[in-house]
Formats: C-alpha cells, structure tokens, sequence
C-alpha cells in the first residue's frame, strides 16, 4: 500500500515538473490532469523499471524515472491532441 502511495506523490511532483519542461499550446491543463498525468508516467516507469529489472517487484520509480514517464505520457498526448483524438479545449 505504501509503494502505491509513493507512486503517487512522486507521480504528482513529476507531473508538474513535466508540465515545466514541456511547455506548449496543447498541454493539459489544470490540477487535476497535471496530477494524473504525473501519476500515469510514475507507473509508467514503475511498470518499465520493473519489467526490465531496475526495480524490484515492491519498488516504485524514482523522481527523475518517473518525470521521464510523465514526459513520455504528455508526447503522447499532445500527439493525440494533434490528431484531433483528443478535442483542445484550450483554444
């Protein structure tokens, strides 16, 4: 419970740092999907780490990993947004 818990604090820290990274027209906006972008890339991360073998089977990703994921996850979606997959209620 404690490692999922993990997950999603550092999900959150590495969604907002994410958000500075990457900034454009099409990012997600607001609270709420900065923090669940973060935590999708941090169990992005986890999942890769874990299958791969950086990390054992009860270890979260770490803050730079799960930045990476978030980073990853919002390519993804600024490509669908892009594609028109996704409508842009920014504009």
């Amino acid at each position: 419970m404690s490692g999922i818990l993990w997950i999603i604090i550092v999900g959150f820290v590495a969604g907002i740092i994410a958000r500075l990274l990457s900034p454009g027209p099409n990012n997600p906006s607001g609270f709420i999907l900065t923090t669940i972008l973060g935590i999708v890339g941090a169990f992005l991360a986890t999942f890769i780490g874990q299958a791969i073998g950086h990390y054992s089977p009860g270890q979260g990703a770490g803050f730079i990993t799960a930045t990476i994921g978030a980073l990853v996850v919002l390519f993804i979606w600024n490509r669908l947004v892009a594609a028109g997959v996704i409508p842009d209620h920014g504009r």
